[in-house]
């Protein structure tokens, strides 16, 4: 059994920019796994612009922004091993894998980051009625099916969800030849950024339904179409408002689950509320050693955020190999409240420069983020405008976060109508 300092488990932005990170902080000893026959993830096919705005200053398709990271990991020479698959992770930081080459092999790791991404929710979890037609597929399935394969999923399409990969895919089966007769949401609102409605669905005049869902799905050995309708308050479809729809696909964009096997059988603790592991500010797990950053921690809408965070990770990493470190036994914990879906980290373990990540519940114009300690204010930040498919940051600086250790930090929102304003 090899020992290695650091593991990324995962080859995708998360991945790499971790292990690009722990390098820089002086880690030379580093393995990349990753179970595809190429690094980049699901970037790969990704051949549509918008990535990189935030980072590079510039827009980049998914396989450009990859390609930066990717050429930054070669010149460092850092060690990777394609179609490698992790079939298991123990607590002590033992890794088995599997590859063609060595058959399946361990290795001990000093410190672990997790960076497996996350997988789309199918049509399993939806217990939708009717048949099991061909046609069906998740959107990330058809744009992989189109962007990489070549083939065309289907002439007519209907989809149900307006998560991005859903927004885009209604942009790539129309300028393929295909006619999307519209994009379907259970939600009062969109899931996806704002420019991806504007750009995918305005701009290509594609109906948005909001307050809709598909109720059936109709057709033998090829669907036939959909039966749809409208929901109440309580996302009841009202049958009364039911219509047939004619289409020959069906693709799902209804939400994203972070790959978390690994993880549970580690023994990490996980958060209910990300579906990914509990974390502190440097992205380190409740299992000392293993660390979690990208979409297997909590789903980004942006790549850009995702580099952002491998980076905390990676440096995180390489401090606990290079000097070892204890949490602090009166962490801070941050919890969310009214408004806000869940944040993350979920403790703070030292008193240092940390950015909080969270989402809302709702779509709120003109609100005020509130982070207190009880009833006292720790800051307030306002915003124009926020929507639950869009992440939201705070910062709070290490000499504000001094006074607080040992207590629990909320993150609300409030209304600017309450302050008068």
């Amino acid at each position: 059994m090899k020992t290695i300092d650091l593991v990324v488990i995962g080859g995708g932005p998360a991945g790499m920019g971790a292990a690009i990170a722990a390098y820089d902080a002086g880690v030379r000893d580093i393995l990349v796994l990753e179970r595809d026959h190429r690094l980049g993830g699901i970037l790969e096919q990704c051949i549509h612009n918008g990535f990189g705005l935030h980072r590079f200053k510039e827009e980049l398709t998914g396989p450009e922004y990859a390609w930066r990271f990717e050429k930054e990991l070669r010149e460092r020479k850092i060690a990777f091993r394609l179609d490698t698959m992790v079939l298991d992770l123990s607590e002590d930081k033992v890794i088995t894998a599997m590859n063609a080459e060595e058959g399946i092999f361990r290795i001990q790791a000093k410190a672990v980051i997790l960076a497996m991404g996350c997988r789309e929710r199918p049509r399993g979890a939806l217990n939708t009625p009717g048949t099991r037609p061909a046609g069906i597929y998740t959107a990330g399935t058809a744009q992989r099916y189109i962007n990489i394969m070549g083939y065309m999923p289907g002439k007519k399409a209907v989809i149900l969800g307006s998560g991005d990969i859903g927004l885009i895919m209604a942009r790539r089966m129309t300028w393929e030849g295909a006619k999307v007769e519209m994009v379907l949401e259970l939600m009062p609102y969109s899931g996806g950024l704002t420019r991806n409605i504007v750009q995918c669905l305005k701009d290509n005049d594609i109906p948005l339904l909001l307050s809709h869902t598909i109720v059936e799905i109709h057709g033998k050995e090829r669907v036939s179409g959909v039966t749809i309708a409208q929901v109440d308050e309580n996302r009841k479809p009202m049958m009364e408002t039911a219509r047939f729809v004619e289409c020959d696909t069906v693709l799902l964009s209804v939400g994203l689950l972070p790959e978390n096997e690994l993880t549970r059988k580690a023994g990490v603790p996980m958060d209910v509320r990300t579906s990914g592991a509990l974390v502190d500010q440097r992205r380190m797990t409740e299992i000392p050693g293993i660390f979690a950053c990208g979409n297997v921690l909590h789903v980004h809408d942006l790549v850009d955020y995702v580099s952002e965070e491998a980076e905390i990770a990676g440096r995180g990493a390489a401090e606990y190999i290079l000097q070892g470190s204890e949490p602090d036994p009166n962490p801070v914990t941050v919890r969310p409240g009214n408004g806000v879906r869940y944040t993350l980290p979920q403790r703070i373990d030292r008193a240092e420069d940390t950015t909080i990540f969270f989402r809302v519940t709702d779509v709120h114009p003109a609100v005020r983020i509130r982070v207190k300690a009880g009833e006292e204010t720790v800051l307030m930040r306002k915003r124009p405008r926020v929507a639950p498919g869009e992440m939201e940051t705070v910062r709070i600086l290490g000499s504000k976060l001094q006074g607080y250790m040992g207590q629990t930090l909320t993150v609300e929102l409030e209304e600017e109508a309450e302050h008068g304003t």
